[in-house]
């Protein structure tokens, strides 16, 4: 499994699981902060292009070893390429993958409902100011539902309930492992399942298709053991999402522009200058 396999316990803790039941704290805990280092991981890989410090730190030695024993490994194109102008040409692909015309914006408004800042932005920005989730600006302004956002959101909660345990506040604890439940439910589970499938058959750099299939791999574990296998995902790995229709809200009392004539401070109809369509105009 992805999570053996990164130092994470197989058992992950469940929100139904009261806390005051677990016979290991100390394990609690290491398995709360594995999970969220793997989230960052992830995140980093898709808030924006990977840098120099980042992509060294995956080529670490250690961090190899991890991804390789969990079925995670990449081509020399990552491996053996110098970090400079592995990092140039990431950024192109990270272009061409999610920011440019025909790709795949990593973004669940544009996934579900083909258009940015949808009903799924404003449900996120919601659970953001409600749970106090100030988004870190990196070197761009990235929307509240976009992937690598999302991640960086649950990883916030899991090293909030790492914080909880070592105080001892099982309560807190408790309602954290909630909340990343419900966002799971109502946000994550619902569109990264098929997306990391439809990347990891776009990306034609081994970074981007070995990144896809970890967040794959790490979202079947997460959905599993917080007990969300009935779950849809209604991303599917679509090539075009269809693009849902636009409600406006109007007021039916409100007169349509131009239907009345604006009065004047003194009570007096106002005078309204007839303009002559543009075919009538004489030079």
């Amino acid at each position: 499994m992805l999570i053996s396999a990164l130092a994470f316990e197989d058992a992950l803790p469940q929100c139904e699981h009261d806390p005051q039941t677990l016979q290991d704290p100390e394990q609690l805990r290491a398995d709360v902060a594995a999970r969220s280092t793997l989230y960052r991981l992830l995140a980093g890989a898709f808030v924006e292009e990977p840098s120099i410090e980042f992509l060294a730190a995956l080529r670490e030695a250690g961090s190899l070893q991890s991804l390789r024993e969990a079925g995670i490994v990449f081509d020399a194109d990552f491996l053996e390429t110098d970090l400079a102008p592995l990092a140039d040409t990431l950024a192109c692909e990270y272009a061409t993958l999610f920011a440019s015309s025909g790709g795949f914006p990593p973004v669940e408004s544009v996934r579900l409902m083909g258009r940015f800042k949808q009903e799924p932005h404003y449900q996120v920005v919601q659970i953001y100011q409600r749970l106090g989730f100030q988004p870190v600006r990196g070197r761009f302004e990235v929307f509240a539902d976009q992937l690598g956002m999302e991640l960086m959101f649950v990883a916030e909660l899991l090293e909030r309930s790492g914080t909880a345990l070592v105080q001892g506040d099982l309560s807190t604890f408790k309602n954290l492992d909630k909340e990343i439940k419900r966002f799971w439910a109502l946000h994550l589970g619902r569109w990264v399942r098929g997306y990391s499938g439809l990347i990891e058959r776009a990306a034609r750099h081994s970074f981007y298709r070995e990144m896809a299939r970890l967040l794959g791999g790490f979202a079947q574990e997460e959905i599993a053991a917080l007990g969300l296998t009935q779950l849809d995902d209604l991303d599917r790995g679509q090539l075009e999402v269809p693009k849902s229709e636009i409600t406006v809200e109007f007021n039916p009392d409100e007169p349509v522009c131009g239907s009345c004539t604006p009065a004047r401070p003194d009570g007096a109809a106002a005078r309204v200058i007839p303009i002559a369509p543009l075919q009538d105009l004489q030079l």
